[in-house]
């Protein structure tokens, strides 16, 4: 999120980065977001300004991909969820049939394996005493990092909470929040109207 690259992530603005990125979603072209990503301007120097940005979200996870050398659906069933027996099967939206998950958006799960995965997190990234992430990466992922002289209550993909707690968040109401000092998982899978300026329907 301090890449410098100039986005507008407004979800109520036609206009903005964002919803051009969901047009693409919805357009299915093979291709068409790293190609839209790659033609942005800079607005800064890397490491200067945090701008949350859901397509460099897209662009990590498309990375992920290509170090892996297989789709992340694939990557994350034998890595996580076949290996935490997680009860039902969950979806990615992908850029076009068998093309790049959006790393920024799109996934789906019941909320029991929301919860699960929170357990995941909680262990530290471990399952059955198997260290499957680097032991400590949650903790850092879930602390505030400074970025320009700012202190942002954001890590890794996560946000950080009081208490050291963290907390992943979806743009509809749902999130998961974990606080390893409290031994505490927290499981929402609700929907607002809109994604901002809504009441949350539980």
């Amino acid at each position: 999120m301090a890449s410098g690259v100039r986005w507008n992530e407004a979800y109520t603005d036609p206009s903005s980065d964002r919803r051009k990125m969901l047009e693409m979603q919805t357009e299915q072209r093979p291709g068409a977001l790293l190609q839209f990503m790659a033609k942005l301007p800079r607005a800064a120097t890397p490491g200067v300004i945090w701008n949350y940005n859901t397509g460099e979200t897209y662009v990590l996870g498309a990375l992920v991909r290509a170090a892996v050398k297989r789709p992340l659906t694939e990557y994350l069933s034998r890595k996580i969820w076949s290996q935490f027996a997680m009860e039902q099967d969950a979806t990615w939206w992908t850029e076009s049939p068998g093309g790049v998950e959006f790393g920024g958006s799109g996934f789906a799960a019941t909320v029991r394996d929301y919860g699960r995965f929170g357990q995941f997190v909680l262990q530290g990234g471990s399952v059955n005493g198997k260290q499957v992430v680097p032991q400590g990466w949650f903790s850092a992922a879930g602390q505030p990092k400074e970025v320009g002289g700012q202190v942002i209550p954001y890590g890794y993909m996560l946000w950080s909470e009081p208490d050291g707690a963290f907390r992943a968040f979806g743009i509809f109401g749902q999130s998961i929040y974990i606080n390893p000092k409290r031994n505490v998982v927290i499981a929402v899978w609700s929907a607002q109207q809109r994604p901002t300026g809504s009441a949350l329907l539980i």
